[in-house]
């Protein structure tokens, strides 16, 4: 019997995963292209300030424009990627440095989320990708556009942990200079796996000791206004001075 062709199905599953990934891509360029104009608008209560009011035509006068002061200059960005597994908790990471409400249930992330800080010397922008396997193969695309690489690991799901290791050394081999933080999330779980089982499991022994690549624990989860996880803080802490 001669070989059963590809189903009309397959291809168009396999197309729509190839569009993904181009998109993914196209909007990394357009959000995170160096001296970008600011992403969005900044009355949407997200900062909480309301969009400057243009003036109406009978109320501009161009001898106002001798008097006005040069406009600031804007503030460098810094650029973090931030990849792990479907359920680690990378929403919810971004949503608890952006103070944002958690969301109700598990719900995985099917393209990218993403978070713009300020801080007094620059912004920071992250950028997370989802985690499930069809998003995975698109990861090293956007290690090389990055200032550090957090890679977000439950820390109670061992059956998975295999897959989790090898997601982060095909990252670690794809840019060798890349400050990579590993965030071992959901450390207050009893099935939780401790700091030194994780750092085996994950390989993070074998890696060249001149990198820097740093294990941090945390128990990521928005339970009120600011970082109420003291892990938290400490991984927004070493991005701020790995960033600087």
């Amino acid at each position: 019997m001669a070989p059963r062709s590809l189903s009309p199905l397959v291809l168009a599953l396999g197309g729509a995963a190839a569009v993904l990934g181009s998109v993914l891509f196209i909007l990394w360029k357009a959000y995170f292209g160096r001296g970008r104009e600011r992403r969005w608008d900044r009355g949407d209560g997200w900062w909480g300030e309301e969009p400057a009011r243009l003036p109406e035509w009978d109320e501009w006068d161009p001898e106002d424009e001798e008097d006005e002061e040069p406009a600031l200059e804007e503030l460098e960005q810094r650029e973090v990627l931030v990849l792990g597994l479907d359920g680690s908790g990378k929403s919810t990471f971004l949503r608890v440095l952006s103070g944002k409400p958690p969301l109700e249930g598990h719900i995985p992330t099917w393209g990218f989320n993403s978070v713009r800080l300020p801080t007094k010397d620059f912004e920071v922008d992250l950028l997370e990708i989802g985690g499930s396997q069809n998003l995975r193969f698109y990861w090293k695309e956007f290690v090389n556009e990055v200032d550090v690489l957090v890679f977000m690991v439950d820390s109670a799901d061992r059956l998975r942990l295999p897959w989790a290791r090898q997601e982060l050394h095909k990252l670690l081999d794809k840019d060798p200079d890349l400050p990579v933080v590993v965030v071992a999330n959901k450390q207050d779980l009893s099935e939780a796996m401790s700091m030194v089982e994780l750092q085996q499991e994950l390989g993070l022994h074998v890696v060249d000791s001149q990198r820097e690549v740093f294990l941090l624990g945390a128990s990521i989860a928005p339970a009120g206004p600011g970082f109420e996880d003291p892990g938290t803080v400490h991984i927004w802490r070493l991005l701020l001075e790995l960033l600087s």
